[in-house]
């Protein structure tokens, strides 16, 4: 599992950065790619990687701003021509529909698969076999929502000792009693549960939409193993942040800190500052939460499995 930041800046394009998009890669856990956001220009930064956009079949809107929608319509129009045919579900607030139902009718679009728009309120939004998605309604100046995912933990490995100790020995049975509750070995019942160690705790990953700082969102992003927040703002913009329904890279550190999260990855910089105030932006949030990257166009982060 992987993020892949296409987008980090907040607002309009700069020369550093482009608007809001983050890709999940999810290809070894089940063969596809969820995109968060999809900013003006969204698939030209895809070009600049290794996506694909046929392997993306799930897009969550976190609000309608325009840097963080204004690549839809492109990208799901461009997906009929990149051997896109199975089915495309996006997930947002209310007016995501007739947006991209406006936009595909008066382009004169014709998608060559099927799609499926979901308007979402608070609570579990997908629940499958691999994962959970649940979403929040975040403080901001229009509805936005963040996305909490989280992975369902994994059986435990064999206990392969304990296997040859009973008498088992190794072969196509090991299989067998990995994938079923009893087994009947030589006229003997095998129990999993005796043989197969804790199941591996699932990661979990939260993403917010923009927001102000507030103590609602502790119980929502807490125990995440990466937390992807916004930090529009420096420390000294405090009263910016709060007015223009946004976070400052302190402000994003102490949620992490609050929610004992493990990794912090700021992104969603304003266009105000350059290269050179990068370092300085992470200091700030270092200080308070020292777990905590700032992301650039780009920036890759790969989310190992819990042992």
């Amino acid at each position: 599992m992987e993020l892949i930041f296409l987008g980090t800046g907040a607002g309009v394009p700069s020369k550093e950065r482009n608007v809001s998009s983050i890709a999940l890669t999810m290809l070894q856990e089940q063969n596809s790619i969820w995109l968060f956001d999809c900013g003006e220009s969204t698939q030209h930064q895809i070009l600049n990687t290794s996506i694909r956009p046929r392997k993306i079949n799930k897009i969550f809107i976190t609000h309608l701003h325009g840097d963080h929608i204004f690549g839809l319509p492109g990208l799901i129009s461009s997906r009929s021509f990149q051997g896109g045919d199975e089915l495309l579900t996006v997930y947002g607030p209310t007016g995501i529909k007739q947006f991209i139902e406006t936009s595909l009718e008066t382009s004169g679009t014709h998608l060559t698969y099927p799609l499926q728009i979901v308007e979402i309120t608070e609570g579990q939004i997908i629940d499958d076999d691999k994962f959970t998605v649940y979403c929040k309604k975040l403080d901001h100046g229009i509805p936005c929502y963040g996305y909490r995912i989280v992975e369902k933990d994994k059986p435990g490995e064999l206990l392969v000792e304990r296997l040859k100790a009973a008498g088992i020995k190794p072969g196509p049975i090991y299989q067998k009693i990995k994938e079923n509750d009893t087994v009947t070995v030589n006229g003997q019942t095998i129990y999993q549960e005796q043989f197969i160690g804790p199941n591996k705790p699932g990661r979990i990953i939260t993403i917010l939409g923009d927001t102000r700082f507030t103590e609602d969102n502790i119980s929502f992003v807490e125990n995440s193993d990466v937390l992807v927040h916004e930090a529009t703002f420096d420390h000294s913009k405090d009263e910016l942040a709060k007015n223009y329904f946004h976070s400052t890279t302190t402000q994003a550190a102490s949620l992490a800190k609050e929610s004992s999260t493990r990794k912090l990855v700021l992104t969603h910089i304003s266009s105000r500052y350059q290269r050179e105030d990068f370092k300085h932006l992470l200091i700030e949030a270092q200080e308070v939460f020292p777990n905590t990257v700032l992301a650039n166009d780009f920036y890759q982060l790969t989310i190992d499995s819990k042992k």
